[in-house]
This record gives C-alpha cells, structure tokens and sequence, in this order.
C-alpha cells in the first residue's frame, strides 16, 4: 500500500503498490499526515475490480492495532475515504461495507462514479460544503 500527499489535502491512496525499495512503512506515512493536525481525505481512484489484493491475518492485525491507537486523529482529522467505483451496481453494493467501514475507521467511504465527482467531492468536503458526508 502506498499513500501518496503530493496533493494534500487529499491524499491518493493505493492499496496494491508495493511500499517500494527504501520506502516508510504506510503507517509512519499515515501517522506523520495525522501529525500534521489538519483535516484531510483520502483518495482511492481504482475502481472495486482493480483492487483484488488480500491481505494477510498479520497485515489486518498490525492494520488494527494501529487504527485503534490512533482512533482519536483519525476522528478529528481525517474527514473521509472517496473510493472510485463507475458501476452504479457495485456502487449499491458498497453500501453496506461503508456503514461498517465507518464504524471502525472513524470516517466515512463515499462512493462516487468518477474521478472527477471524487474531486469535487472532497473539495466540498473540505471546505465545509458537505455537512453530512455519512449519509452521501
């Protein structure tokens, strides 16, 4: 997994790229963005398909631990997780991943059907524009 802030704000993410030779390990990414203290969202532009990496029981457990210990910073600053996903079926079906996503991440997944609906989105989202992105 790789996170790339070279647009920050919004931050691309991309669950399949190798780390890369020499590269942080994605939590020490993710935990100097949270240090930043200031809001962002994350970008995932690959649509549901295009993401068919499992990951391993020990990638999930070390996923969790660290969720759990940054469960505050993730409230406050992160202000959602814009996945890309062009079939208006798969779409409907995220829904329900999206309410649980939630629940443990502490910020929503919104779904949208284009890269550029994903990036207006997180504009409105960061400027405010957005109040309830829970239920978008």
């Amino acid at each position: 997994m790789q996170l790339d802030s070279s647009t920050f704000p919004v931050v691309k993410i991309d669950f399949d790229a190798p780390a890369g030779p020499g590269a942080e390990d994605v939590f020490v990414t993710f935990s100097r963005l949270l240090e930043r203290q200031q809001p962002f969202l994350l970008l995932h532009d690959k649509a549901v398909d295009e993401t068919a990496h499992e990951h391993s029981h020990e990638e999930r457990k070390q996923a969790s631990i660290w969720m759990k210990k940054n469960k505050p910073a993730l409230c406050t600053f992160v202000k959602g997780m814009i996945q890309v996903e062009p079939s208006a079926a798969k779409r409907l079906a995220l829904k329900p991943f999206a309410a649980t996503f939630g629940k443990a991440w502490g910020y929503p997944l919104l779904v949208v059907e284009s890269k550029e609906r994903a990036w207006t989105l997180a504009r409105d989202v960061l400027d405010g524009e957005v109040s309830d992105v829970a239920h978008f």
